[in-house]
């Protein structure tokens, strides 16, 4: 597609806002917005302020190769290479789960389930660290607290090293590519995980910003979704301590398969926190 050599912030804003919504995108206006400030490199307080500033040749050539990829429906945060989580910035690569806002649940119910514990000297494992969102959010919440963070793919733990250092947080946690089937220097106080949970034969059916953009290893949760859930399950009595805590994520229909898995392996059931839209969200375990 291609802009008008004199558009100004605001036409351009209109143009591609319209454009995204003939695609079928729901988010169409804040998508424009967040890709014409990048373009443009300007704020969105420089946005509002300044409507009639026309863009330089260069500006409206990036917003026009940005508004082809958004096309083509790849994430705004993949075009952009960024996306915000907790009040965090974080680098988002190719072949790395894009962390949702729907994840800062399971960090609330981390924070919530530690309670006045959350300044004290712990422990925390992440099981599919994917881009480090979640215990980089933890650490930053919990000033004494300390990690391991797991991941099998190599691409994800070194998105997680790389964000976990542009975060000033790489002294407190160290990243591992591995299975969760091999050993871990537990016990733990605190383990969470965001792990794959879809069923394969519904990946098809996601949007295409899903499954296209995101790694298959961070969706697939094999034939049911609950094979990461049974893992976690089989090796939570040696992965917790005393009286640690277990967070997982689930998907919104999956509450009542995930209870049978942990109350078969010995679990308690603490909260089920529900997102921002209603839906199950994150399960608080402990033993």
């Amino acid at each position: 597609m291609r802009f008008p050599a004199r558009a100004s912030i605001a036409q351009a804003t209109e143009s591609l806002s319209a454009l995204l919504k003939q695609a079928g995108i729901a988010e169409h206006h804040s998508d424009a917005r967040r890709l014409v400030c990048a373009a443009f490199d300007i704020t969105h307080i420089e946005m509002v302020l300044r409507p009639d500033k026309e863009g330089e040749p260069a500006e409206l050539a990036r917003l026009e190769a940005f508004a082809t990829r958004r096309l083509l429906r790849e994430p705004v945060t993949r075009i952009l290479g960024t996306r915000g989580f907790w009040s965090l910035d974080f680098t988002v690569r190719p072949q790395v789960l894009d962390p949702r806002p729907d994840t800062e649940v399971v960090v609330e119910a981390c924070l919530d389930a530690l309670g006045s514990r959350r300044g004290d000297r712990f422990s925390i494992l992440d099981l599919g660290t994917g881009s480090g969102a979640i215990i980089a959010a933890l650490l930053s919440e919990c000033p004494l607290a300390r990690g391991i963070a797991v991941d099998l793919s190599s691409e994800a733990t070194a998105a997680a090293k790389h964000n976990l250092a542009a975060l000033a947080l790489s002294d407190r946690v160290v990243v591992l590519q591995q299975s969760w089937l091999e050993p871990l220097p537990g016990p733990f106080d605190l383990v969470v995980s965001n792990p794959p949970y879809i069923e394969t034969g519904v990946i098809g059916d996601l949007d295409p910003e899903v499954r296209e953009f995101d790694p298959m290893l961070a969706l697939d949760g094999g034939l049911d979704g609950l094979d990461a859930y049974r893992a976690i399950a089989e090796r939570i009595r040696s992965w917790l301590s005393r009286d640690g805590i277990l967070v997982v994520e689930i998907g919104a229909t999956q509450a009542g398969a995930v209870k049978t898995i942990f109350e078969n392996a010995g679990a308690r059931l603490l909260a089920l926190r529900q997102d921002y839209a209603g839906q199950n969200r994150a399960m608080v375990w402990v033993l």
